[in-house]
């Protein structure tokens, strides 16, 4: 799956629009490495954001099948760091 629709299946950021911007604008890091929008995911990933306030660790427990995850299913597939 895709970081940006990964971020926003699972709920991290609240659209996918918005996910693809911050990959974009280089916030977001897969491994250390920065992402690309097309950059496909696995399990046991490791994904940074940098905000301005700080950055968030998130690592990728499960690839979702949907297009969107229930909020409350969110801990079955990713883990805050």
């Amino acid at each position: 799956m895709r970081v940006d629709k990964w971020l926003s299946s699972t709920n991290v950021v609240k659209r996918r629009t918005i996910a693809t911007d911050m990959v974009k604008s280089g916030v977001v890091f897969v491994n250390g490495i920065k992402a690309k929008a097309s950059k496909s995911l696995s399990i046991g990933d490791k994904i940074v954001i940098e905000y301005l306030k700080g950055s968030k660790s998130y690592k990728v427990l499960d690839i979702p099948t949907t297009k969107s995850i229930p909020k409350s299913q969110k801990n079955k597939f990713v883990e805050e760091i």
